[in-house]
């Protein structure tokens, strides 16, 4: 287990954990950033259809109560009931022109505000489109405090194109957050997953996660 200090912006593997807390303080307000790039295209294809091909990535949460699903939160559903996990809308594209540094879509938590029946939000990917994690060139996780438009302290990040166990998947699960009394800290995962649509997903985390 990790507790965060100002400015570190820890480099996360799989099954590490952190306490969302800063130099003592319960942090309450999170965000959840993903960037993805799009597919570069090769030889006469790039020439005759354009540097790239456009990637739909879903980022996505589900929250769950002593093991049952609560809720999910995504493109098509963009709020909590509870109103402490939102979602910035759908990306259909990733970075068309490279890796810009900035975040395709955001998912905003108040911790503060999860409802007392919540334990456990997962947080996790799927490719819309069906396109191979393998060959899409990075996807990047960060958690930061801040807000969509402004970032003002990194807390973690997770590079999830690195390893190459992604190569002939479409899903994966990223990490999960889990409350401990009125605390929470977040644990990575990092597993390609079978299904491939977020309905599936969520009761595939409820099966095999929980």
């Amino acid at each position: 287990m990790i507790t965060l200090d100002k400015h570190t912006g820890i480099n996360l593997k799989k099954g590490s954990s952190i306490r969302l807390e800063k130099e003592g303080r319960k942090l309450e307000r999170i965000c959840v950033g993903l960037n993805w790039g799009a597919i570069p295209r090769k030889g006469l294809m790039r020439t005759l259809m354009g540097n790239s091909v456009a990637v739909d990535l879903d980022g996505a949460v589900s929250t769950y109560a002593a093991g049952q699903l609560y809720e999910t939160v995504y493109f098509n559903h963009l709020m909590s009931e509870d109103r402490a996990i939102g979602h910035s809308g759908d990306d259909l594209t990733g970075d068309l022109d490279g890796d810009d540094g900035l975040d395709n879509e955001v998912i905003t938590i108040n911790l503060k505000r999860v409802s007392r029946d919540i334990d456990t939000i997962f947080i996790y990917l799927n490719s819309y489109e069906g396109q191979d994690f393998g060959d899409i060139p990075y996807s990047k996780l960060r958690i930061y405090e801040g807000s969509p438009d402004r970032v003002d302290d990194t807390l973690a990040t997770f590079n999830l194109s690195v390893e190459q166990k992604f190569k002939g998947y479409v899903s994966m699960i990223m990490g999960k957050l889990v409350r401990s009394e009125d605390s929470w800290a977040f644990h990575t995962i990092g597993e390609p997953v079978n299904p491939q649509k977020i309905p599936a997903i969520a009761q595939h985390i409820k099966q095999v996660y929980l």
